[in-house]
């Protein structure tokens, strides 16, 4: 099954991809980095949307998501394709905090952005 998934996974990208080369936006960019493969993806303007690692054709290690202004959206951490520890999703002047193990959420919590959580998350 998750062999499934994960090629459905790769292929939607692929297809995204494609069509993002034909309308003239940058394509992503990937590169070796050891053992992982670092990948970057782009709004058309060319300012970066998401990056992140992968390991083995999975989702792993840290994964950042951007908005068109360049202000970052969200932070996730996977483990060989499983979502895992803390994740965070910024929305306006809040925070949420999303707990994983074993990719099972295990909490959900909203904290300010004005925490030290947000400066000690960079």
């Amino acid at each position: 099954m998750k062999t499934i998934k994960n090629t459905m996974i790769a292929a939607l990208m692929m297809i995204g991809g494609a069509a993002i080369a034909q309308n003239g936006i940058k394509k992503p960019v990937f590169e070796k980095q050891g053992d992982l493969i670092k990948g970057t993806y782009y709004y058309e303007d060319g300012s970066i949307r998401q990056e992140g690692t992968y390991k083995e054709g999975e989702l792993h290690g840290k994964w950042v998501s951007y908005n068109e202004n360049g202000e970052k959206t969200a932070s996730a951490e996977y483990n060989n394709g499983a979502k895992t520890g803390r994740w965070l999703f910024w929305e306006g002047d809040k925070i949420k905090q999303v707990e994983y193990k074993s990719n099972q959420i295990v909490s959900v919590n909203d904290i300010s952005s004005k925490s030290s959580l947000a400066i000690n998350e960079e």
